[in-house]
């Protein structure tokens, strides 16, 4: 990227922003491994001069630093003068101001419930025509993705309110390569193998799986995401997807089986640590320590991409653990489905700056800009992956590069009395000897009951 082709009043902007040091870019204007061509492109036939744009998000701290670094090379590519507004209240502030007609022109939302309900009230605006075509084309498992920045209007017509940015992964088993060398243990390709291998493990006098489901006042919701990911795993994403809306009762057989297929992991006494009844009290935070025990008091946690933070100090990705694709039955023709979570834009106050500002997040650079930073994954299938920060996060952002489907988390789509409250209890009472029928039950008539 060449200085030339700022206007002077992009570098007027940038001498304001936080998002750089001494006046200038964070990473420089040209050269490394980032998507130079694209922006230029960009840079070249967008002019914002003298116009603003403002932002809100529940990105702060470091997490602000880091998109306020991405948004500066927006401010100098099109001389608008940015500014953005990280919030730890974000889901009250948002609404309140957009009520207020006060709402910043973008927001980016850290899950699409409450972009959804936002958009049944008119609140939000739909993003540019071609949008949806254009996420289709160029994300991995593209569709999934429309689907999840797809929602009804105030009149009930769907359309596209959600443009994807910054996405995590939970669909992912971590393991001790030390061990599994010692073993002799091969990554497992597909369901069928993890189960071989776990019988494998426990018939060579080892202890497969550790798994914990203790969070406090949230004990219970590591095992949602085990169920999730088994929803994916022997049903459809249109199942999944009715499922999530209670189109699909809970206590429907395949949402049943799903239960069963976790339990048949945690319900074990010779697949877990501790045996079946310490899943239920232990935290999952102290879970995974077993993978590091000397001998390993299991060989595989499964947990999503945040759980490194809880390792022991010192441990090397790579070397003291490493993780793989929880994998999908060979047999049921259901592709690679990813389970995760994921934030999105979408534009609360219109304006042309917010229009281009979303063509921006379609470059690869955006995207490229954060994650060369860490602690950032995307399902653009256009970007560098040699930009990631580390081989632990360009390994996770193949898995979803290479991914057919990806859904979100479940149960951060239901209401909260049954996503964040009946399905958590449900789950520790199944672990604890309730029949998964019984459970699933007493879920849909909470359902009910709310409805």
């Amino acid at each position: 990227m060449k200085l030339s082709l700022y206007t002077s009043a992009a570098i007027i902007a940038l001498s304001s922003s936080s998002a750089f040091a001494d006046g200038h870019l964070a990473f420089g204007a040209e050269g490394g491994d980032f998507s130079w061509d694209s922006y230029n492109t960009f840079a070249e036939s967008t002019d914002l001069s003298g116009q603003s744009l403002t932002i809100t998000g529940a990105w702060t701290g470091n997490e602000k630093e880091k998109v306020e670094k991405v948004i500066a090379y927006f401010n100098a590519a099109t001389g608008a003068d940015v500014t953005y507004s990280g919030s730890d209240s974000f889901e009250q502030d948002i609404v309140v101001s957009a009520r207020s007609g006060s709402a910043p022109n973008l927001a980016a939302f850290p899950q699409p419930g409450l972009a959804a309900d936002m958009a049944s009230q008119g609140l939000l605006t739909p993003l540019a025509d071609g949008t949806a075509d254009w996420v289709a084309n160029n994300f991995a498992a593209g569709q999934s993705w429309v689907d999840l920045g797809t929602y009804a209007d105030k009149d009930g017509a769907d359309q596209m309110y959600g443009f994807f940015y910054r996405v995590d992964v939970k669909s992912l088993v971590w393991y001790s390569p030390e061990a599994f060398d010692e073993g002799g243990y091969d990554i497992p390709e597909t369901m069928e193998e993890l189960k071989v291998l776990t019988d494998q493990i426990v018939a060579d006098g080892g202890t497969p799986w550790c798994i914990g489901l203790g969070s406090g006042a949230a004990t219970g919701w590591p095992a949602t995401d085990w169920v999730e990911d088994m929803m994916l795993r022997t049903n459809s994403p249109e199942d999944y997807d009715a499922w999530v809306a209670n189109e699909m009762k809970f206590d429907d057989p395949k949402v049943i089986a799903a239960i069963e297929e976790f339990g048949a992991f945690a319900r074990n006494d010779a697949y877990v640590d501790g045996g079946s009844q310490a899943v239920a009290s232990t935290d999952f935070r102290d879970s995974p320590a077993g993978l590091f025990s000397i001998p390993p008091k299991c060989f595989m946690h499964r947990q999503a991409s945040f759980i490194p933070a809880f390792f022991p100090e010192g441990t090397e990705m790579g070397e003291d653990v490493d993780f793989f694709y929880f994998p999908a039955y060979a047999d049921k023709d259901l592709g690679k489905p990813v389970l995760g979570a994921g934030a999105l834009f979408a534009i609360t106050n219109p304006s042309d700056a917010a229009n281009a500002f979303i063509e921006f997040m379609k470059l690869p650079i955006a995207h490229e800009l954060w994650m060369t930073q860490g602690g950032f994954l995307t399902a653009h299938a256009g970007v560098n992956l040699a930009t990631y920060a580390d081989d632990s996060s360009r390994a996770q952002g193949e898995i979803l590069q290479n991914a057919t489907t990806f859904r979100f988390d479940a149960s951060d789509l239901m209401p909260g009395e049954i996503g964040a409250g009946a399905f958590w209890t449900g789950m520790v009472d199944y672990v604890t000897g309730a029949d998964a029928a019984d459970v699933a039950k007493g879920i849909q008539d909470r359902w009910d009951a709310i409805q």
